[in-house]
């Protein structure tokens, strides 16, 4: 903006000073103001007059006038005359002229004379037998300044016109072009900006230029892309923590209602016998130890949620790890009516010892809870699948129906209504597990057994994963 106007400005300047040098040096005769550069011209011209009468009197008048060049360039004229008649005159006169003659030939001789604002050189030469009287006038001084002047302001009114011109066409260029081609994708953003602001999280920039603000606006799009995805998340997570509400204040009223109604017969005298209140007392042991499991894991999820339950992760032979496992869980399940076998493979992984035992623990209660037989069968499989390790559990269970396959692991779901039994579970164990073996880099997902049953799957990376540590 401030470049052109500028670079115009000097060049326009240049060429006034080049039109101004030209002028005047060869226009007004600028180069011979003062007597001595007027006497050194007046000797050339007159030394070219005498060569030129003293040549064929028919040629005189032509070549006379090839001398016209060097008068113009000296800003001089001349008079000549022939035996006292004119012979031959070139340039401009003054009225002073024939003062500065009648004083010359006062002189006798000829010689030089000048005023103020007009000089004259005369001088007698005589060339074959005819006598010829040269005079050589010229205007030094005051009409070379004026000159000067008005080339010098015209030169001024040019170079001030050239700048405003310059610094309007540039201001016009950088409106229509510049400006204009910037203010159309700042509108767009705008436009975009107050779509996003008034909630329309769904709306994208459509910007076809190949210019800075196409990344600009793809930039936008991702950004609007992330937000729409973070307020859904939002969203969904509130949306969990009232159902959260709304599961946790259901399954706790049953354990507590039970718990108040046995507390009442003891307050009551409705257990007359030692027996029934030893009844009543170990009916509400179970009861509270109902509830105290379920706000454990309730605790231990919401710690999972805002990544505050640290993983301690540790390289470990999965197969010697579960083979000690299964030999210490076997009699327990055993005892509850749940038949335990195994077929391992060697494995290498990394986990957290303690939060696989939660894991495994959380898929081998729900078995013992929903089986159907008097002796159920769960039956594990470890294998190498390439690039990861797959742990299969199976049980003989009654299953469930293939629309609640991807449910099985959401927070607080429970397949049927005889599912919705307090007593039967929280919802919660595989939701759980789930973001255990997520945290480990595995995941873990659900199918139907045949002819019978639910397998889940987890699957555990062979290469180490890095957790951060959320200890707080």
């Amino acid at each position: 903006m401030i470049i052109v106007p500028v670079g115009i400005t000097i060049v326009t300047a240049f060429i006034c000073l080049l039109v101004l040098w030209t002028v005047l040096g060869r226009t007004t005769g600028l180069g011979f103001g003062d007597s001595e550069s007027f006497q050194e011209a007046q000797g050339t011209i007159a030394f070219a007059v005498e060569e030129i009468l003293e040549s064929n009197p028919e040629d005189q008048v032509k070549q006379l006038h090839s001398i016209s060049r060097l008068l113009d360039d000296a800003s001089m004229s001349v008079t000549i005359l022939e035996d006292g008649k004119l012979l031959y005159q070139y340039g401009e006169n003054s009225s002073k002229d024939s003062l500065l003659i009648t004083a010359v030939e006062a002189m006798g001789e000829g010689g030089f004379l000048s005023t103020t604002d007009r000089s004259l050189f005369a001088d007698t030469l005589i060339s074959n037998g005819k006598t010829y009287q040269l005079y050589l006038f010229s205007t030094p001084r005051r009409y070379a300044y004026t000159t000067l002047k008005a080339v010098f302001a015209l030169s001024l009114l040019i170079l001030a016109a050239v700048i405003v011109l310059s610094v309007y066409a540039t201001n016009f260029f950088l409106t229509k072009f510049v400006f204009q081609k910037i203010n159309t994708p700042l509108n767009i953003l705008t436009d975009g900006v107050h779509q996003i602001r008034d909630g329309n999280l769904s709306y994208r920039i459509v910007y076809e230029g190949d210019d800075e603000f196409a990344a600009i606006c793809t930039d936008f799009n991702e950004m609007a892309v992330k937000l729409k995805h973070s307020v859904e998340q939002a969203r969904l997570h509130e949306e969990s923590h009232k159902a959260l509400v709304a599961e946790l204040s259901h399954d706790l009223r049953s354990p507590l209602t039970s718990i108040q109604a046995y507390v009442s017969g003891l307050l009551d005298g409705i257990a007359p016998t030692e027996e029934t209140r030893q009844r009543y007392l170990l009916t509400i042991q179970k009861k509270a130890e109902e509830i105290q499991h379920l706000v454990s894991q309730m605790l231990l999820f919401s710690k999972m949620e805002l990544d505050e339950y640290p993983l301690h992760l540790e390289t470990t032979d999965l197969k010697r790890y579960l083979l000690l496992f299964f030999s210490e869980a076997q009699p327990e399940y055993a005892a509850q009516g749940l038949a335990i076998t195994y077929e391992l493979c060697d494995a290498q992984v990394t986990v957290d010892r303690a939060a696989l035992h939660r894991v495994l623990v959380n898929i081998l209660d729900n078995s013992v809870k929903y089986k159907t037989k008097e002796q159920g069968r769960m039956h594990v499989v470890l294998s190498d699948r390439g690039d990861n390790f797959q742990l299969s559990m199976t049980d003989d269970g009654p299953g469930v129906t293939p629309h609640s396959l991807p449910k099985l692991f959401d927070l607080f779901y429970r397949e049927s209504v005889s599912r919705r039994d307090p007593q039967l579970g929280s919802g919660l164990g595989l939701a759980i597990a789930a973001k255990i073996i997520e945290r480990m880099g595995g995941m873990i997902r659900a199918e139907l057994a045949s002819p019978q049953g639910l397998s889940l799957l987890i699957h555990l990376p062979k290469e180490t994963v890095h957790v951060p540590n959320t200890d707080r």
